[in-house]
C-alpha cells in the first residue's frame, strides 16, 4: 500500500531555511517555489486549487460591499466599552462568526466598527471542507470525486492534536493521501523574525516530531512518499509606516469620498469622489516606502478582480516595511509577509523524499503534484 504524505508548514520560506539544517537525509530534494501575491488567505487556496487569486476568488480578507454587507447588523459594536481591546475584539469575532454561520477562519482584527457595514469577508467557508473554495474545486473535492481515501487536518486544532489525529487515521483508516496542517511557525516568525534562535528550536521540534511520524507511516505502508511545502516566507521588519495618517490628513472623508482597507503590507482603495482619487494617488506617489501597482501588474500577478472587488487601487510597501497602525493591528511586529512575490523573502519551499516528477515552480503547481501522486498510486 502506498501513502502520499503532504505536510504544510505555514511560512517555512526558502530564506528561512537558508543556512539551516532540516531533514536533509529524509527529504533530499529541495526547491524554492514562487508564492502568489497576498497573504495566507490567498496562498493556501492557491496551493489547494492550483489557481491564482483572481481565479479562486480568495485574496485579502476584507473587500467592499456597501450594498449587501453581512456586517450591516453589527455597527452597534462600536458603542461597546473596551471594544477596541484585542481580547474583546477576539470574543466579538467569535460572536459574529457564530451569528453568521460561517465556518472559515474569521477575525475582526482592527477593522473600524463604524465602517464595518461597508465591507464583506472572503473566507466564509472552511477552505479545507467540501466545496470550500469561493470559485472552483480544490484537491479534496478532486479526491472525493475520484473516490480516493484521504486525511486532512482540522485547522482549528493545534499541531500536537493534528499529529495525533493523523497517526490515528493512518493506523485505523489507511488513507492513500494525507495533508498535515502545521501553522505555528507563522506566528513564531511574526513574533521573533527569521534570524531568531527560537526558529532553530522550532525546526528541531518539527524534525523530531516528523521523523517519528515518518517511522510510524513506514511501519504501516509499503511505500511512503513525503512532501513538505509552505505558502510563503517571512521578511524581517525594519520600519513602520503610518500610511493611515498620511491619507487621513487630506481633506476627504472615509466612507463618503473613499474607502480603504489597510492591510499589513498594502493599502487598497475604492473611490467615490474623483478628486479624492487624484489627491490620494498623488500623495501615495510621493511615498518612498512603496508604490502603486498598475492594473497590468496586478493582472500579471493574478490579482485583478472583476469590478474592483478588492480595490480600485493597490499601494504596496517595500519588503521589510509594514503599515502600522493598520486594519490588521496597532503594534509593530518583527516579521511579516505579503510583499511582492519576486522578493526572495516571499519564496516558499518544497522538500521531498523523491524527485517531484511534475517539477513545480510555484505554489500554484502543488495541486498538480498532489493529483499526480495519487494517480500514480
Amino acid at each position: 500500500m502506498r501513502l502520499s504524505l503532504f505536510i504544510f508548514i505555514d511560512a517555512l520560506g526558502w530564506e528561512v531555511l537558508a543556512e539551516r539544517k532540516f531533514l536533509e537525509k529524509e527529504l533530499p530534494y529541495r526547491r524554492k517555489l514562487k508564492s502568489v501575491f497576498g497573504y495566507s488567505s490567498a496562498c493556501v487556496p492557491s496551493i489547494l486549487s492550483g489557481k491564482k487569486p483572481q481565479e479562486h476568488g480568495h485574496w485579502s480578507f476584507y473587500f467592499k460591499n456597501e450594498e449587501n454587507s453581512p456586517f450591516r447588523h453589527f455597527k452597534w459594536m462600536q458603542y461597546l466599552p473596551f471594544a477596541n481591546r484585542g481580547r474583546v475584539r477576539h470574543q466579538l469575532s467569535r460572536f459574529v462568526k457564530k451569528s453568521l454561520g460561517w465556518t472559515g477562519y474569521f477575525e475582526l482584527y482592527n477593522m473600524p466598527f463604524e465602517h464595518l457595514d461597508k465591507f464583506d469577508y472572503c473566507e466564509k467557508q472552511d477552505i479545507f471542507a467540501d466545496g470550500g473554495m469561493n470559485k472552483g474545486e480544490h484537491i479534496f473535492d478532486h479526491l472525493k470525486s475520484e473516490s480516493i481515501s484521504y486525511h486532512v487536518s482540522d485547522w482549528h486544532d493545534d499541531e500536537q492534536e493534528n499529529l495525533a489525529f493523523l497517526k490515528r487515521d493512518l493506523s485505523e483508516k489507511s488513507p492513500r493521501f494525507a495533508f498535515l496542517y502545521m501553522a505555528a511557525m507563522d506566528a513564531l516568525l511574526h513574533q521573533v523574525g527569521k534570524a531568531s534562535d527560537q526558529v532553530d528550536t522550532k525546526l528541531a521540534w518539527y524534525e523530531e516530531q516528523l521523523t517519528e511520524l515518518f517511522a510510524h507511516a513506514n511501519s504501516l505502508y509499503g511505500d511512503v512518499d513525503i512532501f513538505i511545502c509552505s505558502d510563503h516566507g517571512m521578511a524581517t521588519v525594519s520600519e513602520s509606516v503610518d500610511l493611515m495618517r498620511e491619507v487621513e490628513q487630506l481633506p476627504f472623508v472615509f466612507g463618503e469620498d473613499y474607502l480603504a482597507a489597510y492591510d499589513s503590507t498594502m493599502a487598497r482603495f475604492w473611490f467615490k469622489n474623483p478628486k479624492a482619487e487624484v489627491a490620494i494617488s498623488k500623495q501615495l506617489s510621493k511615498n518612498a516606502h512603496g508604490r502603486i501597482l498598475s492594473e497590468h501588474e496586478l493582472a500579471e500577478l493574478g490579482c485583478q478582480f472583476e469590478g474592483g472587488q478588492y480595490g480600485d487601487m493597490v499601494f504596496l510597501l517595500e519588503a521589510g516595511k509594514i503599515i502600522c497602525p493598520s486594519h490588521m493591528g496597532t503594534k509593530p511586529i518583527t516579521g511579516m509577509h505579503g510583499y511582492h512575490p519576486d522578493h526572495p523573502d516571499s519564496d516558499a519551499v518544497l522538500l521531498s523524499s523523491k524527485f517531484p516528477m511534475t517539477e513545480p515552480l510555484g505554489i500554484t503547481d502543488l495541486n498538480a503534484l498532489m493529483k499526480h501522486e495519487v494517480a500514480a498510486a
